[in-house]
């Protein structure tokens, strides 16, 4: 009977135990193997030489991070191709990001590694010290291989249409003027950047229903709860993509004594990057969505959302504590990101503070249901070194329903004597301003969209970084769109974008 080369997660284990006690030698590769070409070839029939065995572990198409519209080919096919190689013994579809599963679950005798990664520095995600243990764990060595080497990514960008023309266009452009490397050692020096996060702290909680319809009197949606998740958002969430790229990071919030704000803060906050005032008069903002749950390939449902927010602004005793803490925090620190929405911390006196004292300013002052038509950012601001703008806040902001975005956004940029500054239109167009530099326009980078609540937080966090290091604004707006791409397939502020997912998205694109 032949034997199976297609092996589920699951199944695997005890076929590789069975191979193992009948003294045969595993070899693995792992990866994604997104287009097969000559070097995956020579690759895997050099590997196959080093043993008895050899099992081919493949990244499934929702944990790939190579970027928008990778992996091109889906998980079928390409298990289908590699096992119909002769040099492949088994495939095995991994369920997981990196490779240390994969490692776990094959114990190799063996394990392949490209030529290019005898350099770790070359390995973006910082996993391969992780591999290189794992495989170790079990007795295992490392080599190598590869006499032949051609790139996947370079044949998809020049070849395939898997990603929109317009982005295709851009990326290959700014391809021509910037080295994915030289993007690579631009966001590593992020590190060194001490910012300060200021802004409204927001507990997103999404409650999962199930909707029966409506009910017979009343005429209401009628829904059967599932669950319930809480995220940490607002300035928070800012706070949790920025720590993804420097750890010199403090942050500065208004929160109230409720038992529960302490264990959630605790979660992703630590004591030496903790400048939030806590006041019992002040009640912690709770925004709570009810949605259904998500269906394949759509983005999340919503049905309605309930605020727990405060009527009246902090006292003049908290906002004299407010004030005493941001002078001290913005005396060490090289910029300022503000995220104001409108929730009762940015009071006038504190705005006046920041935007007196802040070394390098980066503001967003939010639109919201709560605060529609007095949050706007030219009323309550006149300086900023960096900013960010919705179409809303657009709107609101230039007095316009109809404008022209790269006019608007020059005079508003230029009334704030702004260095930079962006507008961002979810799935039409971001717009780049800056001094002396011509005008940037970056597509969406995805069409799949799970959840479009904190991509703009997102957007801002990386962009706002970029820009307080002073990056150029073709880059700079790009490094916020690849944020951007990463938040709309994360549920609310579940988690904050990765830089490595940031990193491998940026070398995928630029990849020509």
């Amino acid at each position: 009977m032949p034997k199976k080369k297609i092996l589920s997660y699951e199944e695997a284990t005890a076929v590789f135990e069975e191979e193992r006690f009948n003294g045969r030698r595993i070899v693995q590769c792992h990866g994604t193997f997104d287009l097969i070409h000559p070097g995956h070839i020579i690759h895997l029939e050099e590997a196959r030489a080093l043993g008895d065995l050899l099992v081919v572990t493949v990244t499934d198409e929702t944990h790939v991070n190579k970027g928008p519209g990778r992996p091109y080919f889906n998980d079928a096919l390409r298990t289908r191709t590699l096992a119909a190689l002769e040099c492949v013994d088994h495939v095995v579809l991994i369920p997981f990001t990196a490779a240390v599963e994969a490692i776990r679950l094959v114990k190799p005798h063996i394990y392949c590694k490209g030529t290019e990664y005898e350099e770790s520095s070359n390995d973006v995600t910082g996993n391969i010290h992780d591999d290189l243990t794992e495989v170790a764990t079990h007795g295992g060595e490392v080599r190598y291989i590869g006499s032949v080497v051609y790139s996947s990514t370079r044949l998809l960008n020049r070849h395939f249409k898997h990603i929109p023309e317009p982005v295709r266009t851009f990326c290959e452009d700014l391809a021509s003027r910037t080295s994915a490397k030289q993007i690579r050692e631009a966001v590593d020096a992020f590190s060194d950047l001490r910012i300060l996060v200021v802004g409204d702290t927001i507990i997103d909680q999404y409650a999962y229903l199930k909707v029966q319809g409506l009910t017979s009197k009343n005429r209401i949606i009628s829904g059967r709860f599932l669950d319930q998740q809480t995220h940490l958002g607002g300035a928070l969430a800012v706070f949790r993509h920025v720590k993804e790229f420097t750890q010199k990071v403090r942050f500065s919030s208004l929160l109230g004594t409720e038992p529960w704000v302490d264990d959630l803060l605790a979660e992703a906050l630590a004591e030496s990057e903790d400048a939030t005032i806590r006041e019992p008069s002040f009640r912690t903002v709770v925004k709570k969505r009810y949605v259904e749950p998500l269906l394949s390939e759509n983005e999340i449902s919503k049905l309605f959302s309930v605020n727990f927010l405060n009527d009246e602004p902090p006292s003049e005793a908290v906002q004299e504590r407010i004030l005493a803490g941001l002078r001290r925090e913005m005396k060490s620190c090289d910029a300022v990101l503000l995220a104001d929405f409108g929730h009762g911390l940015m009071q006038g006196k504190i705005r006046a503070l920041v935007q007196e004292e802040a070394p390098f300013l980066v503001l967003n002052c939010q639109t919201n249901s709560n605060n529609h038509g007095f949050n706007i950012i030219t009323r309550q601001y006149q300086r900023a070194d960096a900013l960010s703008l919705d179409n809303q806040e657009m709107m609101l902001s230039c007095g316009h329903r109809h404008f022209d975005p790269d006019q608007e956004l020059a005079a508003i940029a230029n009334s704030f004597s702004a260095r930079c500054a962006w507008f961002t239109r979810g799935s039409v167009m971001t717009h780049g301003f800056a001094k002396n530099s011509a005008p940037v326009h970056i597509p969406p980078l995805v069409t799949d969209v799970t959840d479009t609540v904190g991509a703009g937080d997102a957007f801002f966090s990386v962009a706002g970084l970029a820009a307080a290091a002073n990056l150029p604004l073709d880059i700079s707006t790009f490094l916020g769109q690849l944020a951007g791409a990463q938040a709309v397939n994360i549920v609310g502020n579940e988690r904050p974008i990765s830089k490595p997912a940031l990193l491998k998205g940026a070398m995928s694109l630029l990849h020509f």
